[in-house]
């Protein structure tokens, strides 16, 4: 664990010190100088007290051991682990989100597609206790995180959604609910399960295997809502292209309308006893939240991790005392000494005002705020800067890497984020190692073969040593299983579910090139056969922390010819 919360501000101590007595030494030497000159030395020393013909080497000394202490102080000393434990109680809910063409129609302002993840937005914000999974659909579903209390993850999936999220095009609501379905039964917490349904309800498939999909859901003990989106008058869909924007067109070359399906949707929700709560309906997320008030919630407690005890207090100590020894011995000295003695105090209580305040706050800084703005590159250069005026500390590093990982530059990120995953605090070590596997998992993804695999090993890798660290993670699991799975697929070891084969336990292939001995599986971790079901009921693609790579998928065209 780091010795201090800034390690290159330790240089201070020392500093400071030297300072104080070199400014206490000259002071004394040009008094002295001046004693000197005002005439007969024996003369004068009858009429000066004798403290001022002293050298105050001992003073010198109090208070230089006083400034070594503030320094120390100012470096933010930690040593030790403890941990907080949050308690909150929720449900587990999945939302479901229209991610096809029809969504950009703009008969709801901007377009149906942002009106809904405004709402899934508040939604996720006002439901503060519960967990969620995200689910996109189109003409397949494809789930975007599994059930997770991590706020973040779902906002940045939520802001990158749109329809070349899932990859094939039009509309499917019966594969969507089956979907929702088995990932809500992988959630052993106990508490009561939902699947809210946002899609303006144009499906291309029979009624009746939708209707059959909700009440088998129903019968699972899982609660439906569904919202809509849309207009009955409907809406032509702008597309992109290269002109600029063009309106959707058929296989025929007719312009399309696309017409919000609410008659299915109500017939949907009424055949799994759930919500409906239609396109009409104002402030779709409160009337969510009433439709799901009857869910048991089961109460939850979650580690947030080691954090590092600050203990600056026991340098802050010594240093007033030695400040207000100093103090008292000067009010002894006469009561010309009083007025410094004075400031002596005043400069004491500046600086323990000082120093708490420092010691006790996190560090923003200019990266910090960049990173919050979303302005990543920018706050890459920040904090390389730090780095490169000293601040090496693991914090920096790992926030240097994330930022590079955000911004799109993930090789330059894999140095910053190996450094940080060596640091001795287990929180920053675990963060860094956990986007590590994502940089090595988007590596995968853009290369083939060889070097595929050799990504998908590294990435494999990371997650292991990460799930050492917090070895209940689920989101650490969940990715070291499709890491594990991808790499198998790569060296042609089959489609089965990670972990499947029980090869879990072999060896991997450690980022440096080196072997490391097997290892047993962390206690806690999927079984093959969850880890099988998770993979082949999700088909889900590896976090995507940018979400650049979801705007360069090109949805296929569906069996049925419908591609909105």
């Amino acid at each position: 664990m780091e010795a201090f919360q800034y390690p290159f501000a330790i240089a201070l101590a020392p500093a400071l010190a030297l300072l104080v007595v070199t400014l206490m030494l000259v002071s004394a030497r040009r008094r002295a100088r001046r004693l000197a000159r005002m005439g007969d030395a024996e003369v004068v020393g009858r009429l000066v007290p004798p403290s001022a013909k002293r050298k105050p080497v001992v003073r010198a000394a109090a208070l230089g051991l006083s400034a070594a202490f503030a320094g120390i102080a100012f470096a933010g000393p930690q040593w030790g682990i403890e941990r907080s434990i949050v308690r909150s109680s929720g449900a587990d809910i999945v939302l479901a989100l229209d991610a096809s063409l029809s969504m950009l129609a703009t008969d709801e302002r901007p377009s149906r597609l942002a009106r809904m993840k405004q709402e899934a937005r508040r939604l996720i914000a006002a439901s503060t206790g519960d967990r969620f999974g995200l689910i996109a659909f189109a003409g397949r579903s494809y789930i975007l995180t599994p059930i997770t209390a991590d706020r973040s993850a779902l906002s940045l999936f939520l802001e990158n959604l749109d329809p070349s999220v899932v990859g094939q095009a039009g509309s499917s609501l019966a594969r969507t609910i089956r979907q929702g379905t088995e990932l809500l039964m992988l959630s052993k917490s106990g508490s009561d399960r939902a699947l809210v349904i946002m899609a303006d309800g144009e499906v291309f498939e029979e009624q009746e295997e939708v209707i059959v999909a909700a009440r088998k859901a129903n019968e699972a003990g899982v609660a439906i809502v569904l919202v809509g989106f849309g207009t009955s008058a409907g809406s032509t869909i702008p597309v992109p292209s290269e002109e600029g924007s063009t309106r959707k067109r058929d296989e025929n070359g007719v312009v399309v309308i696309t017409r919000y399906n609410e008659p299915l949707m109500r017939a949907v929700a009424e055949a799994a006893k759930g919500s409906f709560i239609p396109a009409t309906a104002t402030d779709k997320a409160s009337r969510v939240r009433r439709a799901l008030a009857t869910l048991r919630r089961v109460e939850r407690s979650t580690d947030t991790g080691p954090n590092r005890r600050p203990r600056f207090q026991l340098f802050v100590i010594p240093a007033l005392l030695l400040a207000m020894l100093d103090t008292l011995l000067a009010e002894r000295r006469g009561r010309r000494r009083k007025a410094p003695a004075a400031a002596t105090a005043a400069a004491a209580a500046l600086l323990l005002t000082l120093i708490t305040t420092t010691a006790g706050a996190a560090p923003t800084g200019e990266g910090d705020r960049l990173f919050r703005q979303k302005k990543y590159r920018e706050a890459a250069a920040a904090y390389q800067a730090a780095i490169r005026n000293g601040d090496t500390s693991a914090v920096t590093l790992y926030n240097f890497g994330t930022a590079l990982l955000a911004a799109g530059n993930a090789d330059a990120a894999v140095t910053a984020l190996e450094r940080a995953g060596t640091s001795r605090d287990l929180e920053v070590r675990f963060r860094a190692l956990f986007n590590l596997g994502l940089v090595y998992l988007e590596k995968g993804r853009a290369t083939q073969a060889e070097a595929a695999q050799q990504a998908y090993a590294s990435a494999v890798e990371s997650y292991k040593r990460a799930l050492r660290v917090r070895p209940a993670s689920v989101d650490a699991k969940w990715n070291y299983e499709l890491a594990n799975q991808r790499k198998k697929d790569q060296s042609g070891g089959g489609g089965g579910g990670g972990g499947g084969s029980g090869n879990e336990s072999e060896p991997q292939p450690a980022p440096s090139g080196e072997k490391q001995a097997p290892e047993e599986r962390p206690s806690g971790a999927l079984d093959p056969r969850q880890a099988e079901q998770i993979l082949n009921s999700a088909a889900r693609e590896e976090r995507d922390v940018q979400g650049k790579k979801q705007k360069q998928n090109q949805p296929n065209r569906p069996p049925g010819g419908k591609d909105w």
